[in-house]
């Protein structure tokens, strides 16, 4: 190999011209400009390309056009060239970054990560519109589902399809006088269970009911017209059984029990209640299924029976309580039967 030492080198248009032998250095002397006009081409051909120790040397496609770098072996328009100075009598590093459009097999396989996207919304997924271009799906309501639009559309965030929903849900009850959830009722369901898991209140007490009105800024139905009859079954260890029959006509609440045992922690209240088309304009029927310990912790005791809220007004939620005291333990759970 040898080392060619020029003051310029000038090649024409459109002119392949071809200088030493693969692998030899073309040394550019301080002061000294390499020029390539426009539509000439550098061949990356050499395994040791460089320039001499001036960071003033540049590289030229036309006339004081410093702008310009190598893509797959050519000089192209549209970089900077930056030059790393190196030792004296050494090559320096050319470096050239691209500013203009890189062709997308110039881009390597996983080479774009994470943190070179644009950020966007927590919880947004993406996607594509009918164009088929990138797209933000919003999103949506906790425990709603993803639910595609079909053909031509982004899908969107939806409440899940079937016939029974989970619309409400208390988390652990361990403390307040009143579990209130409201905007649950609608035209959407016909019917729903409310379920009540491990319930203990501060007092010995039953548990009571409410309906209520007005959506999301619920309020309570408060016309005296619950009218019910609970049987009531339970038994103690010396196989000592007794029944009784728990009703009441137009009163101001529901009751779904009697006294549920407070004193010991592991004596709790479980019940099944399933309200029937309360948005219709109609009174409303209810049925109640309860499991407890009573009020002495000696008694199991087995509550089953129903009712009726006679006033003709679509309800749109409900409120659950001790009738005295505060929750100390206990779930409910509310959901939708279409």
């Amino acid at each position: 190999m040898s080392t060619l030492e020029v003051d310029k080198i000038i090649p024409q248009s459109g002119t392949a011209t071809q200088v030493g032998e693969n692998g030899d250095t073309i040394n550019v002397p301080s002061g000294a400009t390499l020029n390539i006009n426009s539509g000439a081409t550098i061949a990356n051909n050499g395994t040791a390309t460089g320039f001499d120790t001036d960071t003033n040397d540049k590289v030229k496609v036309s006339s004081n056009d410093t702008t310009a770098g190598f893509l797959n072996g050519k000089l192209v328009a549209g970089t900077n060239i930056s030059l790393t100075e190196g030792s004296d009598g050494g090559n320096e590093t050319l470096t050239a970054a691209l500013t203009g459009t890189i062709a997308t097999a110039q881009i390597a396989d996983d080479a774009v990560t994470l943190a070179k996207m644009a950020p966007g919304t927590d919880g947004n997924i993406i996607s594509y519109d009918a164009s088929g271009n990138p797209v933000a799906v919003a999103t949506g309501s906790a425990g709603q589902v993803l639910t595609s639009a079909g053909a031509g559309a982004p899908p969107t965030f939806a409440d899940a399809a079937g016939d029974v929903v989970l619309l409400a849900s208390s988390g652990n009850l361990t403390s307040g006088s009143r579990y209130n959830a409201d905007n649950v009722f609608s035209s959407t369901y016909k019917s729903y269970k409310i379920i009540g898991t491990n319930l203990r209140f501060s007092a010995d007490a039953p548990i009571a009911f409410v309906f209520r009105t007005g959506g999301g800024s619920g309020s309570d139905s408060t016309q005296s017209r619950y009218s019910y009859v609970n049987n009531r079954v339970e038994r103690n260890s010396s196989g000592t059984a007794s029944t009784l029959t728990v009703t009441d006509w137009n009163g101001s609440v529901g009751k779904i029990c009697q006294d549920i045992e407070s004193a010991d922690t592991n004596k709790t209240g479980s019940f099944e209640f399933q309200v029937f088309d309360p948005y219709a304009t109609k009174s409303t029927n209810w049925r109640n299924h309860t499991i407890q310990w009573d009020s002495s912790g000696t008694w199991i005791v087995n509550i089953m029976g129903g009712g009726t809220y006679n006033y003709e007004a679509a309800l749109t939620g409900i409120g659950i309580y001790p009738s005295s005291g505060n929750y100390v333990n206990g779930e409910i759970k509310i959901y939708g039967f279409k």
